[in-house]
């Protein structure tokens, strides 16, 4: 097992990366953001010209049959861009949910950019328990269902506003719904809105048994990768600054204590950087719970200092870094907190938790 990049990996990245740097500027993604999230456009390029739709989709059924370390390295690119694309939501957790089940309809529909899903958990569900979890965010109080129709709430969805099928599992069972109301809340993350989904005696094709803790550890492992790659951004991003913004006629950059922040920085990023690359290779519950529990933690930090060491300027809305701080925070506590991820470390690990 290596954690190096392949060169596919790097071919891939290089085709995300050349297509958000002509699409996806940090500035252009400001400028819609409050009056358009999501740019659909963008993403039925990236779903259909370059394929990252149906990375996990087997060939069979249109895919591209790739492995979860092609999705981490297309996470770290729009996590670079905080691209505005329901990638995260519909190819990889209501993705991974529908190979779960073994769907194949729509899977299909998905792998060609189609359609898009989202998976109708709340997204600040912690994986590693699931009745405590399901109990915490008060999903089986709440969605019912009963002669193929579904009723009920859930809320703080991710990506259900722009999915064309809503995939909700209840009881140990998961159901297909292309009709719900959906209304989006105010979230941190503008780029990732969140929704309050509502079921009212909806009809629901039931596809399989299903456990969605599954589900929820994947996304936590791969969700690594994106928080990589805002840390990288921010990281590059202040590095470039202090190096042409001049105080006392000096480079901010040379001084000692600057220096001093932006080595520990990179050693942060460095060790993030291994921990989701082992993720993304070898998923698992012990390696998503070591990835999160060190990768949130540092998006937050290198995006905050980030805003704090491009002083007057980073504090605006009119400099992107308070995106990328708003994403790193919101991924902070999607999939449960590094606090749950540090208690299951624990516990896998078998040493008492702090």
């Amino acid at each position: 097992m290596t954690l190096l990049y392949s060169e596919v990996e790097e071919e891939l990245r290089s085709a995300v990366r050349g297509l958000l740097a002509d699409r996806c500027q940090p500035s252009d993604v400001l400028k819609r953001v409050e009056s358009e999230p999501y740019d659909l456009d963008l993403w039925k390029t990236l779903s259909r010209e370059i394929g990252v739709a149906g990375l996990l989709v087997p060939e069979s059924l249109g895919g591209a049959g790739a492995s979860a370390r092609e999705v981490a390295v297309v996470l770290e690119e729009l996590g670079r861009s905080v691209a505005p694309v329901p990638f995260f939501t519909s190819s990889v957790l209501a993705t991974h949910a529908l190979l779960a089940v073994g769907d194949t309809e729509i899977l299909g529909t998905l792998a060609s950019g189609e359609r898009t899903a989202a998976l109708v958990v709340p997204f600040a569900a912690s994986p590693y328990t699931q009745l405590r979890s399901l109990r915490r965010y008060r999903l089986r109080e709440t969605v019912t269902i009963e002669n193929g129709r579904l009723s009920g709430v859930v809320k703080g969805v991710a990506g259900a506003e722009v999915a064309d099928v809503l995939l909700v599992p209840v009881n140990g069972e998961l159901y297909a719904a292309e009709t719900a109301q959906v209304d989006v809340v105010p979230s941190l993350d503008l780029t990732r809105p969140v929704s309050t989904v509502t079921f009212a005696d909806t009809e629901v094709t039931a596809l399989c048994p299903y456990d969605v803790r599954e589900t929820l550890v994947f996304g936590a492992g791969l969700l690594a990768s994106e928080q990589l790659g805002v840390a990288e951004w921010c990281l590059e991003t202040t590095l470039a600054y202090v190096k042409e913004r001049y105080q006392f006629a000096r480079p901010v950059g040379s001084f000692q204590a600057i220096k001093h922040r932006l080595a520990d920085l990179w050693l942060d990023v460095v060790r993030a950087r291994a921990a989701a690359r082992n993720a993304a290779t070898d998923p698992g519950e012990l390696s998503a719970a070591v990835a999160q529990a060190w990768n949130a933690a540092v998006a937050v930090h290198v995006a905050e200092e980030a805003v704090q060491l491009h002083g007057g300027i980073g504090m605006t809305w009119e400099h992107p870094v308070h995106l990328y701080l708003k994403r790193a925070k919101a991924d902070e506590i999607a999939l449960g907190t590094p606090g749950d991820h540090r208690e299951a470390l624990a516990s896998l690990a078998g040493v008492e938790a702090p």
